[in-house]
């Protein structure tokens, strides 16, 4: 087991570069558990909510859906630029963008249409202000239809009393989204962070000097080598991956555990693991310096990650860059637990999605392991 004990060498003389990691993804999820709790699921009447809005129509009854809103929440007016209300929700100055269009009256109020939002997702409070906005439109629409003026309907607006809402019960239609989910979407990051770097100072290790020369000449036959470093490979995964699982049961406890979805939870992050120890392993193949290293590990985790949904909701990504993530892996990984998200019991068209986006992730694993072994080959045919 030369080759074996030989990867787990190098993996002990950085194990403080898995613990950095380790501690990162924990500080995360905890920050974002005690964010979790802070949210109130059973009285919204009372909950002020941070909702940023963009005006641009500037009319009457624009005016007045403010004023409405501004009774009960903190209102703060953006400018209508994607990478500013991108960064408003990022770093929830907000929790609740309304975008106002132009021709508001006769769209969203004598048309109907829609009046187009953006949510922090998992907010309770969010369906509060739905009910708040869609009150508004009801009542505009009414007081317009019986011939008040944009004036008088806001002054008559202004006169209601807001009423209270009662929680709505989970369901599939209406699910409050799990504290874990976060926990799950963050964790593509600790694995490729992880094997990237691993992978990369083991793949170097070996490569160095006449040492590749020597196991290609050493009585334990290649066929041995390869399978000692699959093993060692495993089982670095299995103990990550362990650990992750380990953390999300210690942090959520009987809500995790008892989870009707939870199979999926921890199958789809098996196979995420899956997917980063192959990948890593094919750029571990090109790297020929730590400065090289450093660069293409932070290049895919990082870039993985903003690309796909893991730091940036996908609710408020643009849909030009939603099209170029599908080509990678940390998106279906992703989709996954969007989808289980949405549901208490999976529907039968949910588990189809579910099932097809699992299996575009074991295609990338197929893919990785291939070009590696064509790589390999062709290394050593030079």
């Amino acid at each position: 087991m030369t080759v074996f004990k030989g990867y787990m060498k190098i993996l002990k003389k950085n194990i403080g570069l898995v613990i950095m990691y380790l501690i990162i993804f924990f500080s995360v999820a905890l920050a974002l558990q005690a964010a979790a709790g802070k949210e109130g699921s059973d009285s919204y009447q009372s909950k002020s909510v941070e909702i940023g809005i963009v005006d641009e129509d500037g009319g009457t009854l624009a005016q007045g859906l403010e004023d409405y809103l501004g009774k009960i929440h903190h209102i703060t007016m953006l400018e209508n630029d994607r990478e500013v209300l991108q960064e408003n929700l990022f770093y929830r100055n907000v929790e609740y963008i309304v975008q106002i269009p132009e021709n508001f009256v006769q769209s969203c109020i004598l048309d109907s249409e829609r009046l187009k939002v953006t949510k922090v997702p998992g907010s309770y409070t969010s369906y509060y202000v739905d009910q708040q906005i869609n009150s508004y439109l009801s009542m505009a629409r009414t007081y317009l239809a019986a011939g008040l003026s944009q004036e008088e309907a806001v002054d008559a607006i202004a006169a209601e009393k807001h009423s209270e809402v009662q929680t709505l019960a989970g369901t599939s239609e209406n699910v409050t989204k799990p504290g874990y989910l976060y926990y799950f979407r963050y964790l593509p990051y600790l694995f490729l962070g992880v094997f990237c770097y691993v992978m990369g100072y083991i793949l170097m290790a070996f490569r160095q000097g006449d040492i590749q020369r020597r196991m290609e000449a050493s009585a334990v036959s290649v066929r041995r080598q390869s399978i000692e470093g699959l093993l060692a490979m495993g089982v670095m995964g299995l103990v990550l991956w362990g650990v992750g699982i380990a953390g999300a049961g210690i942090m959520y406890g009987k809500a995790f555990w008892k989870s009707q979805t939870l199979g999926y939870y921890i199958l789809n992050s098996l196979i995420m693991m899956a997917v980063a120890l192959s990948l890593s392993y094919l750029v571990g193949m090109f790297v020929k310096n730590s400065n090289m290293l450093s660069g293409l590990a932070n290049v895919i985790s990082l870039g993985m990650c903003f690309l796909c949904g893991v730091f940036v909701p996908m609710n408020v990504m643009d849909k030009k860059v939603l099209k170029v993530a599908q080509f990678l892996p940390v998106y279906w990984y992703e989709q996954v637990n969007e989808l289980l998200s949405e549901y208490t019991t999976l529907t039968d068209k949910a588990e189809e999605q579910i099932h097809m986006a699992m299996g575009i992730e074991v295609l990338f694993v197929v893919v990785f392991v291939c070009l590696t072994l064509t790589v390999v080959k062709y290394k050593r045919q030079k």
